[in-house]
């Protein structure tokens, strides 16, 4: 039997790339070929509608502690080292050797995919997964070429994940067994210790954060969609997972370009992905039917859920697994998706933020200059199960809404977002996905009703003319009315039993955004003193 079976470039195999202990390699398997191979080698059960059913192992979400980038003469000095991890070379030379030995009696399963829609600012992945489902989740996640294109098909980076390998820190100058490290200079990225699949679409989304803004392309941790099936006018959601992301960008109304990582080019923006990867605890017919359709669907992974073992039925509420339960699938499962994964420049930047102090308004109105320095603080929480160790929302700050991915200083990309929303007059809008009424504990969640109403109202222009309020703490501008929003949780301190708990909540708020920032501001004295004058 051929060692090589499927469709590849046949200048560019395992072998041609220096891989050449293995047993079979599979290239580029479909759909079908894949969640076959899956089932026979005991990967996953079958669901209902043909989906897959794994689970990933102790890992049910990613170890940003275990992610490097491998230290190199050309990127030594512009790396954000106080944000990544640093790799010797001579590890990772060590690490490289020991898992090419590792897969010698190993099956190989190879997808060859694009990240980006934009032909013109795309790159060529491959992906090289021990695990079948890895394949798939892959398949479902990047841009499939169409089959010709395979025959030529050479990629910019390689991805190499093994989960069964086990890597020695001394030896490989890592931290524990799991490893993400990511060669910028040799193009290649090394996975191995965890069955966690989002560590795939990560690297390739930290790839792209490192390359495109050296093209005047800003990298967008966010989901977009537009007004209709043409290419039109669009709208970016920023936020970290848990945020609301691919819930507010699937509403039914507008056409989803991506949920999760775009690029802002001077054309407009492209989403870098071909499909999703949505977070399925709780979902119901009523609140999100388009995504829980896709869990009933052909060739879904379905990660880290409870099911029936007779029936097959999902428990969408069991969370024993993981909080962080997900179904990813491609954009085409969602009825009103970009084909083109394209939109016009946004008419809109909502950057949403989950704030566990109950402080923030649901909705607020930002100039350019509170836009750059929200942007820059990207202040949230981490949601639950998404990290591994995070076991409550815990407040945080993530730059750009996208730290763990960030190669670069923040201020590399507010410098881009800055050029970006004066050129084309983008509005911009902050919008608290958080608590109200309370702290995390005490109040509640704010009512996704309340924010899909306050989205509409957005999104029509129903706000352009509203009368706004100046808030005290923050100084950005607060509708003072919006149709089916209660207007006490457009002002939170009304929200709350007694206000002076609140004033005090809201204080401790406000000095957490100032020491933060304070590194900002040192860091844009030397790189980008322009950055907050607009």
């Amino acid at each position: 039997m051929s060692k090589a079976i499927g469709l590849y470039n046949p200048n560019f195999s395992l072998d041609h790339q220096g891989i050449k202990e293995y047993q079979r390699a599979f290239y580029n398997l479909n759909e079908s070929e894949l969640l076959d191979a899956s089932l026979e080698r005991s990967e996953g059960t079958e669901g209902l509608g043909g989906t897959l059913l794994v689970t990933t192992g102790k890992f049910t979400g990613r170890s940003p502690k275990d992610k490097y980038i491998v230290l190199s003469k050309s990127n030594e000095s512009e790396i954000w080292w106080e944000n990544n991890s640093k790799m010797e070379a001579d590890f990772f030379v060590n690490l490289y050797r020991d898992m090419l030995e590792f897969i010698a009696d190993k099956d190989l399963f190879i997808q060859d995919l694009y990240a980006g829609a934009d032909p013109k600012n795309r790159i060529n992945v491959r992906v090289i997964s021990e695990l079948v489902w890895h394949n798939l989740f892959i398949r479902h996640l990047l841009i499939k070429p169409e089959v010709p294109k395979l025959e030529n098909f050479v990629s910019d980076f390689t991805i190499i994940n093994i989960p069964s390998f086990q890597a020695i820190p001394k030896k490989h100058g890592c931290g524990t067994e799991t490893v993400i490290a990511i060669n910028l200079e040799e193009k290649l990225v090394l996975i191995g210790g965890t069955e966690y699949a989002g560590e795939n679409k990560k690297a390739v989304f930290t790839i792209l954060n490192y390359l495109l803004p050296k093209k005047g392309i800003l990298p967008m941790h966010c989901a977009a969609n537009r007004v209709s099936d043409q290419f039109s006018d669009s709208a970016i959601f920023f936020g970290l997972s848990g945020t609301g992301k691919t819930t507010l960008s699937t509403d039914g109304k507008r056409v989803l370009i991506g949920d999760d990582e775009h690029g802002w080019s001077e054309s407009g923006i492209f989403n870098f992905e071909g499909g999703c990867y949505a977070k399925t605890l709780g979902l119901t017919e009523q609140t999100e039917p388009e995504i829980l359709a896709t869990t009933t669907k052909f060739s879904t992974v379905i990660e880290n859920m409870v099911y029936d073992e007779q029936t097959k039925e999902l428990d969408f509420f069991d969370s024993k697994l993981t909080v962080n339960m997900r179904a990813a699938y491609p954009m085409r499962y969602i009825s009103k998706s970009a084909d083109d994964g394209l939109g016009m420049h946004p008419k809109h930047l909502i950057m949403l933020t989950c704030d566990t102090f109950g402080v923030l308004p649901p909705v607020a109105r930002l100039s350019p200059e509170q836009t750059i320095y929200h942007f820059l603080s990207g202040f949230t929480s981490k949601a639950v199960g998404t990290e591994r160790g995070v076991k409550v929302p815990e407040p945080t700050f993530s730059s750009c809404f996208g730290a763990p991915f960030l190669p670069l200083k923040p201020g590399i990309y507010g410098s881009i977002l800055k050029q970006k929303i004066i050129a084309t007059g983008t509005s911009c809008w902050l919008i608290n996905t958080g608590w109200t009424g309370g702290s995390y504990g005490i109040g509640t969640r704010m009512p996704i009703k309340a924010t899909r109403a306050i989205l509409d109202a957005l999104l029509t222009g129903k706000l352009d003319d509203a009368e706004f309020r100046r808030d005290d703490n923050f100084n950005f501008l607060v509708p003072v009315f919006i149709n089916g929003v209660e207007r006490s949780l457009l002002n939170p301190r009304e929200n709350w039993e007694n206000s002076l708990e609140y004033d005090q909540a809201a204080e401790k708020l406000v000095k957490l955004f100032e020491e933060n920032f304070k590194k900002h501001l040192l860091s844009s004295e030397k790189t980008n003193p322009e950055l907050l004058t607009v």
